[in-house]
């Protein structure tokens, strides 16, 4: 194995315990707002992606996507349904918890790939932007097309009122939680990728 090989395994390894450790930390990996877990696991999927490529970012957002199933299984909260598929009984609730973390490793470091040779940090900033929102979009926009009508029941609202509702999780905490991702990811990526 060449010296480049045992580098990006080592990474890997190490996404993939920071990814764990987040997650067992109460607060740290999934923040309880109101019916919803706000996460700052996609942070280390972006960066992931970056510094290590497209692949190996979705490889990090699989293990966040079957930690979301995981914790929504053994904790479960009002809307837990939604990422487990050992509550609400569809494999659709594994489709919303996993492919969206994939996602956001494989759009951060394709994103990434592809720019960087115009300009290195804006390609991180664009990367790492639009993989946190990729992760906000697809699981709002899988919650309201496969579950709407329980989601709408189960947090009390009317299922007229859940769209403009996924909107404004979209454009408030998404959007919060999307740019503190981007300048964390940024800062991290930078210093990675010099070591790599």
């Amino acid at each position: 194995m060449n010296k480049q090989k045992t580098k990006n395994l080592s990474f890997m390894s190490l996404f993939i315990a920071i990814e764990i450790l987040m997650v067992m930390v109460p607060f740290l990996g999934f923040i309880p707002i109101g019916p919803l877990r706000a996460t700052t696991l996609h942070i280390p999927v972006i960066i992931a992606g970056i510094v290590l490529g497209k692949k190996q970012g979705a490889g990090i957002g699989l293990v966040f996507g079957i930690s979301s199933l995981v914790i929504n299984t053994i904790q479960p909260t009002l809307t837990s349904f939604v990422f487990s598929p050992f509550i609400s009984k569809s494999l659709m609730s594994a489709f919303i918890a996993i492919v969206p973390r994939v996602l956001i490793g494989y759009i951060a470091g394709l994103l990434f790939e592809k720019l960087k040779d115009k300009n290195e940090f804006m390609a991180m900033i664009v990367g790492s932007f639009l993989g946190a929102m990729t992760n906000t979009v697809l699981v709002l926009g899988g919650i309201y097309f496969i579950f709407g009508s329980q989601y709408a029941s189960a947090i009390g609202k009317d299922l007229s009122a859940l769209f403009p509702y996924l909107i404004g999780i979209i454009t408030t905490s998404g959007l919060l939680e999307a740019i503190v991702g981007t300048m964390i990811a940024v800062m991290v990526s930078r210093i990675l990728i010099k070591l790599k």
